[in-house]
């Protein structure tokens, strides 16, 4: 294990409060301390690598009996077929690659698997595919079936949807995605403009409205929309990566189930990064895993920009502009950026279960990879929390 702790002002920091963190400037300070899990490979579990063969983009959920676990990830990058594995224990061990509707190789982008439950109850597992048209695949039996591809509309978006947030009235649903107009219609070009859409299902994700832009702009390009629910269930955050680099990432806030949104601002160069996925601790506490990518004032201040990473903190952490608790380096990358896309489950005894891929071995092909992690064991190797003791 190495851990890689920053100057005084970290123990300092972590001396006055172990889970808010300042900072005199905390949008380009670099303050927290990094522990790496790269070398623990312990927690590490190949869920499906294959030589000469490029995977990629996993994504995960967990059923109700807290130990099976489905991933989806594609074959080739930024497109290609669409892999599917399941798990029996929790994440521990994976059965081989499982038989997948036809059309399911004409998938492009990246796959966003979701839960979700109808007004009746029934439950179901939804898999959004990119780019245009957005398409979605259903099992309505536990991931043991799945329909076919199908259009959700005559429109579709960059990476379609990481983002699928359970609303007040059952059976309702939130989901956002970005474009910059090369696949919101069917013959769109790329422009200055990036646009950051909303759409709504009434009827357990089955169907979807028609997109209605929540923010765009051509100064700032933001992307990658992921939701989080205040712990009091009354406020939604979106965290959202800034594409260009010119900015840290970005989060905005709803107070009325994401009819309206406040302007993005800023969030602390901690949890800046691409395709951020949040889940909370059974303790209240978040983490957010994420690629390492930095805006250029900062790319070179940074220990594992490129690889992938986690932040740890509070809710009250992002709402207020905080720096946070520590990162994790939960696997460092060996080439570019090309990383960071993941899938992160909890268990019924604290295990996180956070699934990406990336060139994990220097010179070979990307794969499937799981680290397997507690905070509880990690606040024990943080040497900020030992400080503030």
């Amino acid at each position: 294990m190495k851990v890689v702790a920053f100057p005084l002002a970290v123990l300092l920091a972590f001396a006055a409060t172990a889970s808010r963190v300042g900072a005199d400037d905390p949008l380009t300070a670099v303050t927290l301390e990094t522990i790496d899990l790269t070398d623990q490979l312990r927690r590490q579990v190949v869920v499906d690598r294959e030589t000469g063969l490029y995977l990629g983009y996993p994504t995960t959920a967990l059923l109700d009996d807290g130990q099976s676990m489905l991933c989806i990830y594609a074959k080739g990058r930024g497109r290609g077929a669409l892999l599917y594995k399941r798990s029996e224990d929790g994440g521990k061990t994976w059965g081989p690659r499982l038989d997948t509707p036809e059309n399911w190789s004409t998938s492009k982008g990246v796959p966003n698997l979701h839960r979700v439950i109808d007004a009746e109850g029934k439950r179901r597992n939804l898999l959004w595919a990119g780019m245009y048209p957005a398409r979605t695949a259903v099992s309505d039996d536990e991931g043991k079936q799945w329909s076919e591809l199908k259009s959700a509309g005559d429109w579709g978006g960059s990476m379609v949807m990481g983002c699928v947030e359970a609303l007040n009235t059952k059976g309702h649903y939130l989901a956002m995605f970005h474009d910059d107009g090369r696949y919101f219609t069917e013959r769109g070009g790329s422009t200055e403009t990036v646009t950051v859409y909303k759409s709504l299902s009434t009827d357990g994700g089955l169907t979807w409205s028609r997109p209605e832009a929540v923010f765009r702009s051509d100064e700032i390009h933001l992307a990658e929309p992921a939701c989080i629910r205040s712990p009091d269930g009354k406020r939604l955050a979106v965290l959202l990566q800034e594409s260009r680099l010119r900015k840290n990432s970005h989060v905005m806030f709803s107070d009325d189930e994401g009819k309206t949104w406040t302007q993005p601002r800023e969030l602390p160069l901690a949890l800046t990064g691409e395709r951020h996925v949040a889940r909370y601790d059974s303790d209240g506490r978040l983490m957010v895993s994420f690629r390492c990518r930095s805006p250029y004032r900062s790319a070179n201040t940074r220990p594992f920009e490129g690889s992938w990473v986690a932040w740890v903190g509070t809710w009250d952490d992002i709402a207020n502009g905080k720096q946070g608790q520590y990162n994790v380096c939960l696997k460092e990358n060996t080439k570019g950026y090309d990383t960071g896309y993941s899938g992160v489950e909890l268990l019924g005894d604290g295990t996180f279960v956070a699934t990406s891929y990336g060139h994990w071995d220097e010179g070979l092909d990307p794969y499937i990879l799981s680290v397997r992690l507690k905070l509880a064991e990690l606040d024990g190797m943080s040497k900020g929390l030992a400080a503030s003791e």
